[in-house]
């Protein structure tokens, strides 16, 4: 028999909040968390406008570990103290405790950082840690020791893709029976003047600098490219008869995953969506779901011009008709694109989605594209009624990654 998974703790911290709380309600709200970047580096961007976390990692962690992490791993492990928390910090063997957690580009700050001290002050000044601090693994190693996990740490490093293959990860690693809980999600930090430069190079990137909080528009006609941000997100999650013997709060069930790749481009989706498609297909199927049992959908959209579209094509090939009644949101239109954080953040949202019996608007959708005929929650929440249906949270990524993960109320 298959182990069934449900979550039973969430973590979160986003442009639009230092928790899972303030990031849910500010997300109902509607509130964008873009902001023109004021720092003397984005002078001469061709696009200066990101999601910014609105805390300092130092305000919550203790200084001398953190100063050992790169940022992206701060904003990691604060999310996962906080999914840890919430999950009634559980007495559990350590060896049946797992992670699963990733980032896309990990510690891209302070290889820059490191580098300048290189330049500038020569090589007896490099940090001693440097090594740790920018390897891919530092955040899930990282959330390792912050929880004792000796079951397996893994690090999926999958582009934009990566946190929501971390939670495909976890969902095997229970029902494989290699753990009872796995702390699972991914972090991302990395708005600095090189990614965002070298993104802004590939025409991803908007640059609508004079509207910061209109800048991200999935679905809309007048979109120009995605708005780099920066956060973490952690799920706990937890085989059932576990979670129920120890009381623990259950918010809903991963039911399944898909995953799929395209083998068409390193960074370009393939135009028809096959590769996504398929993975949404393998979600059902993992899930022993019809189309028609989808109610919701947080999908990519990105707010890229190509890439909306081929998601929406992916949809549709996957669901047929039945797409006709699902009420999609697109919550990077608030946060930004958290590249490997992405994928966490929008399962959180996606779960207190079917919790709540609410979606997150999509804002700044003033005309949407003809071509992509979905019904959208558009600018404010859209109230469900989410028992005996399931929900899709969509993420792809650079290298043609996809990854599509399914979950339910009880």
């Amino acid at each position: 028999m298959t182990r069934r998974v449900v979550v039973t703790g969430l973590g979160a911290l986003t442009p639009i909040g230092k928790n899972v709380s303030e990031t849910w309600t500010n997300a109902l709200a509607g509130k964008s968390g873009i902001v023109k970047l004021t720092e003397s580096w984005a002078d001469g961007l061709a696009a200066q406008i990101a999601g910014l976390i609105t805390i300092d990692p130092l305000s919550v962690l203790d200084r001398v570990s953190a100063r050992r992490m790169d940022r992206s791993t701060q904003l990691g492990v604060i999310a996962v103290k906080e999914a840890w928390s919430d999950a009634g910090s559980p007495d559990i063997d350590k060896k049946r405790l797992g992670v699963f957690f990733g980032t896309g580009i990990g510690g891209l700050s302070t290889v820059l950082e490191q580098y300048d001290i290189l330049n500038t002050r020569g090589p007896d000044r490099v940090n001693p840690m440097t090594v740790p601090m920018i390897m891919p693994n530092s955040a899930a190693a990282m959330v390792g020791l912050e929880v004792g996990a000796q079951a397996g740490v893994h690090s999926p490093v999958s582009a934009c893709a990566t946190s929501a293959e971390a939670i495909a990860g976890g969902l095997e690693m229970i029902r494989n029976n290699r753990a009872d809980i796995v702390v699972a999600g991914g972090t991302e930090a990395c708005v600095n003047r090189l990614a965002i430069a070298a993104f802004a190079s590939m025409r991803a990137l908007s640059t609508r600098n004079d509207e910061p909080e209109k800048a991200s528009r999935p679905y809309d006609l007048d979109r120009d490219g995605f708005v780099m941000g920066e956060g973490a997100g952690a799920l706990i999650l937890e085989e059932e008869e576990h979670a129920l013997k120890r009381g623990a709060k259950i918010y809903g069930v991963v039911v399944g995953s898909g995953m799929s790749s395209d083998g068409y481009h390193i960074a370009a989706p393939e135009p028809e969506g096959a590769g996504a498609s398929r993975a949404i297909k393998s979600a059902l199927i993992d899930s022993n779901a019809k189309a028609s049992d989808v109610i919701h959908i947080n999908a990519h959209a990105t707010s890229t011009p190509v890439g909306d579209i081929a998601e929406f094509k992916a949809m549709k090939s996957a669901l047929g008709n039945a797409l006709e009644n699902v009420i999609v949101t697109a919550t990077k239109s608030m946060t930004g694109h958290l590249l490997g954080g992405a994928g966490a953040v929008e399962s959180v949202f996606t779960i207190m989605g079917l919790k709540e019996g609410l979606i997150p608007p999509t804002i700044n959708l003033n005309n949407q594209d003809p071509e992509i005929q979905v019904k959208v929650a558009k600018n404010e929440p859209f109230k469900i009624d989410g028992n005996g249906k399931i929900a899709l949270n969509n993420s792809f990524g650079f290298g043609g990654h996809n990854v599509c993960i399914a979950f339910s109320k009880n």
